[in-house]
């Protein structure tokens, strides 16, 4: 029923050109994004300097007028922020009068280093509660623009049928960062596989579970997850993750994030001082456009989600 081993040509992928509710555009440039993502990240540390780069508005001169005639250039993940990026890119920002580049990146921490240093001018990756842990830490001062989508976090596994199939001394991977790995044990917690200590939140870690009930557990970098699940018995995917690794969240997923009240929305995000560039102003509309809302409604069909508004401070 889910058996995930034959996903990759599932006629309702999301990614799948059959799909009649899809865009081509995100699986013709898969093949591309992993030959190029490091030589993506390596142009963009010898090409672009610290003190200011074509996207920086310190180094674009003074001025709207003069920001404005930049390309802005924005770090985003593949999937699916590259692609709705991408999307803007070919459709809407001509229109609207904004050069737009997109850089990818695979992790979580080059986007928000680059965007603080001035090397990109905004990214498109990552959602509230790991932008506050990843400022306290790093002292950093990047702020939300605008909600763009949500992607909810699922459990996955190629050997259970449902979360009823999961016991006792069997192994779940879940993410090793501080936000998702709490986001991931609420999730286990909110379908009776471990019970958390009472008031415990977004971040909880392994040692905040009062009651495994026999599982063990495995932390993983969140982008290496998808592939632990040959090794594991059940693995807690992120949404963007699932869905490069061929998996479709609102089919696939044993468990599945709610969308009503999820704190998780992705959004645009600069260095604190920048939200008014003129570039970024542009960007932010477009990306809570009917045009976009559209885009992720027939492309991802509920494995990504419109989540458009002002960010929850």
């Amino acid at each position: 029923m889910r058996n995930l081993r034959n996903l990759r040509n599932h006629p309702e992928n999301p990614e799948n050109p059959e799909n009649p509710g899809s865009s081509k555009a995100p699986g013709r440039r898969r093949n591309a994004r992993l030959a190029t993502a490091a030589a993506a990240t390596a142009a963009l540390a010898l090409g672009l300097t610290a003190c200011g780069t074509s996207s920086d508005p310190a180094a674009a001169g003074s001025g709207d007028k003069a920001a404005e005639s930049q390309p802005l250039v924005v770090a985003a993940s593949p999937t699916p922020h590259a692609d709705i990026l991408g999307f803007v890119k070919e459709n809407l920002a001509d229109k609207a009068g904004l050069k737009l580049e997109v850089r990818e990146f695979t992790d979580y921490v080059l986007p928000n280093t680059a965007t603080q240093s001035g090397q990109v001018g905004a990214n498109f990756f990552q959602h509230k509660p790991y932008l506050d842990d990843f400022n306290e830490k790093n002292g950093t001062t990047i702020v939300p623009v605008v909600d763009v989508h949500l992607e909810p976090l699922g459990l996955y596994s190629k050997k259970a049928t449902s979360v009823k199939d999961i016991k006792p001394g069997q192994t779940v991977a879940v993410p090793n960062d501080t936000t998702n790995e709490g986001r991931a044990l609420q999730l286990l917690a909110e379908n009776g596989l471990i019970t958390l200590k009472p008031g415990v939140g977004t971040g909880a870690t392994l040692s905040d579970i009062a009651d495994r009930k026999g599982l063990e557990f495995k932390e993983l970098e969140a982008a290496t997850v998808p592939r632990a699940l040959d090794d594991v018995d059940a693995a807690v995917v992120n949404g963007n993750y699932a869905i490069e690794a061929d998996l479709r969240p609102a089919r696939d997923a044993l468990a599945l994030e709610k969308a009503e009240g999820n704190p998780y929305a992705n959004f645009l995000a600069v260095k604190k001082g920048n939200e008014k560039d003129v570039r970024v102003e542009k960007l932010a509309k477009l990306l809570n456009s009917a045009e976009v809302r559209k885009y992720i409604e027939d492309t991802y069909n509920g494995s990504v989600i419109p989540a458009f508004g002002i960010p929850a401070n």
